[in-house]
């Protein structure tokens, strides 16, 4: 069963940052990991669902013409505009990650530590809408049980790589250790360096 707009509000109210994106070094080193498994140096619209406080809003920002992101959390929303009030080209909205999909064209969605939070069917939709973008896609999850979450970063990995497969997406990139599974799935099936014209 998908988790409630409840259980985050909760997490807020008990800390401004519940995750500890801000102090972390797991965190520091993961939206690292995360950036520089981008296939390209820039891109015109990302959707980042379930951007907590933004802190990786605001590095994907750097990256990005435009940055659309969400949060079902009131308190997460007003974290993240405090976050990336200096990019006039960020907007974020309070909204969950099935409904609060962009409705225009996206070349990035970015799914951080995110997927889990949903049961198998809402998890595959998700993933569905993930890759009917048609750009790039890269997810990063927790791989470590969490007795709330409906499911593993493995299978929410496992649900992204079928759908990645339906959508004839290429999957580029892959990082695995005991901690966190990150993946890139692209429809441009070309190498950073030949997409460079350096091969």
């Amino acid at each position: 069963m998908t988790l409630p707009p409840s259980y985050f509000d909760d997490m807020y109210a008990a800390s401004e940052d519940p995750w500890g994106f801000t102090h972390r070094w797991y965190e520091r080193r993961k939206r690292a990991l995360t950036l520089a498994l981008l296939p390209d140096e820039r891109y015109a619209a990302a959707y980042e669902p379930g951007c907590s406080i933004g802190v990786l809003t605001r590095e994907l920002a750097c990256r990005c013409d435009r940055v659309f992101a969400t949060d079902v959390a009131a308190a997460a929303v007003d974290a993240a505009r405090r976050a990336c009030g200096d990019a006039p080209h960020v907007t974020i909205t309070r909204a969950g990650v099935l409904d609060g999909w962009p409705d225009h064209a996206l070349d990035l969605v970015v799914l951080s530590e995110v997927a889990y939070y949903f049961g198998p069917a809402d998890a595959e939709r998700v993933a569905a809408r993930a890759f009917a973008a048609g750009g790039t896609v890269v997810a990063v999850h927790w791989r470590h049980p969490v007795t709330d979450y409906p499911l593993g970063g493995d299978q929410v990995h496992a649900i992204l790589a079928e759908a990645a497969g339906h959508a004839q997406m290429s999957r580029l990139a892959q990082y695995a250790d005991d901690d966190l599974l990150a993946e890139v799935w692209s429809a441009n099936p070309q190498s950073v360096a030949t997409r460079a014209g350096l091969a």
